[in-house]
């Protein structure tokens, strides 16, 4: 009973806070006057971000999914909610200290571990980290499960699916696919939940780097990892939120950044699904080192060939085989008109390259492609968009690290080589339009 009583006191607060919120969206946009769509949009998109903010962790993390989804939604409404925040206050220590002594036991942390410092470094929605100092005296980070994360997730989740149900009856809801994200979102905080999976990633892209130099994940202390608690080296650095602070080798840093993301994608089809600025570290000895590796992505072994092709016609400023890749491996196209997409390619790619290859600017590419890929209801693999984001936060960082660092030459190799090694690219779900005839 008490369950079901605090599932609708929230589901009433959210109606409330929704209410509220397009209320103050109605009286801004009237004060407004005059807009362009552009600026229509950004308005609602702040308005969205607010939104969310206002509704708490679980909400925030579902706003921060939708912003890697530049297919679905505009710019206006990709920007504000890529500026979320998930930040919470800090769990009380003793209820922390509740969580390590039920996973832990509380005689082998005593053995292991001679002090924490109560006052966590970071706190967010399903965790927060500890700095501690091992009896070896190796300092160490802890994330620890918040003690209310799976009551809290699953209540919200419960809401956001009926709330998806509701809107996607709506036409001009239904592209976004709500229900389904809402589905994919659930499996996502699921296997954030298990710490198990994440120190799984750990090993998975520690192996995988363990012959790159200088770049590589925080090593794992076995003996107090467990479900609800991970433990790893803490990483002396800088954010990569923070480039200004920088020292040593920034040209260097920029380059093994890039190539880090290059070969997640091309070598290995296993890409840290929630990289941004905030998960990379760069330390005083010129190191990047990926953190907080919950969520992942898979690139489909069989989309890896259609993607290389693809990313090389955007290369080639090749606009008809851009296009026609595009819309041959895209899951549903609802009602496009394939002449029209292909002119909008390529006079976009035409527009956007300079002669030179070594002066693409992938971040421009890939934005521009996404807006029209949007505009002509082109809907890719999900896939897709996970390498897309970590291609702009690659260049993004090393565009603020070494403004001269280029993309393309660095991906050619990775290019080459996955098209020789690369298994057959899946069957097509269509055929190009034949040309009508004059």
């Amino acid at each position: 009973m008490t369950r079901y009583l605090g599932l609708w006191l929230r589901f009433l607060h959210i109606f409330v806070t929704c209410t509220l919120a397009c209320l103050g969206y109605l009286w801004r946009r009237a004060w407004a006057g005059r807009l362009g769509p552009e600026q229509v949009e950004l308005l609602r998109g702040e308005a969205l971000a607010r939104l969310l903010q206002k509704l708490g962790a679980t909400f925030i993390k579902f706003g921060q999914i939708l912003s890697t989804r530049p297919d679905l939604l505009g710019p206006g409404f990709i920007e504000p909610l890529a500026r979320l925040q998930d930040a919470v206050p800090p769990a009380p220590f003793p209820a922390v200290r509740r969580v390590l002594d039920d996973e832990v036991g509380a005689d082998k942390e005593r053995e292991l571990i001679a002090e924490i410092d109560e006052t966590p470094v970071a706190a967010a929605s399903v965790a927060q980290v500890h700095r501690a100092r091992l009896r070896t005296g190796r300092v160490v980070a802890l994330k620890v499960q918040r003690p209310d994360a799976q009551r809290q997730i699953e209540r919200d989740l419960s809401i956001l699916s009926f709330w998806a149900r509701l809107l996607d009856r709506f036409e001009t809801v239904r592209m976004l696919s709500l229900p389904g994200a809402v589905e994919r979102f659930g499996e996502a905080l699921h296997g954030q939940l298990d710490f198990c999976r994440e120190a799984e990633n750990n090993r998975r892209f520690a192996k995988s780097f363990a012959e790159v130099e200088n770049v590589g994940v925080p090593a794992l202390i076995d003996e107090l990892c467990t479900r609800r608690v991970l433990c790893m080296e803490f990483v002396d650095g800088v954010k990569a939120t923070e480039p200004e602070k920088v020292g040593g080798d920034r040209a260097k840093l920029a380059r093994l950044g890039g190539e880090a993301v290059l070969k997640m994608i091309f070598t290995d089809g296993f890409v840290h699904a929630d990289l941004h600025p905030g998960n990379i570290i760069l330390t005083p000895d010129d190191r990047v080192v990926l953190i907080d590796l919950g969520m992942v992505s898979e690139i489909p072994s069989d989309l890896l060939r259609p993607w290389v092709e693809t990313f090389v016609a955007l290369s080639q400023q090749n606009g008809a085989e851009c296009a026609r890749l595009f819309y041959i491996y895209a899951p549903t196209v609802s009602g496009t008109d394939y002449r029209a997409f292909e002119r909008d390619v390529v006079g976009f790619l035409g527009g956007l390259y300079d002669k030179k290859l070594g002066e693409v600017e992938v971040s421009r590419a890939v934005s521009g492609m996404m807006n029209i890929l949007r505009r002509h209801r082109v809907q890719i693999d999900p896939s897709f968009t996970v390498v897309n984001i970590a291609l702009l936060v690659a260049e993004g960082l090393g565009k603020q690290l070494d403004p001269s660092i280029d993309l393309v030459p660095l991906a050619m190799p990775y290019l080459s080589q996955a098209m020789l090694t690369a298994p057959p690219g899946r069957a097509p779900f269509r055929e190009v339009p034949s040309a009508p005839r004059d």
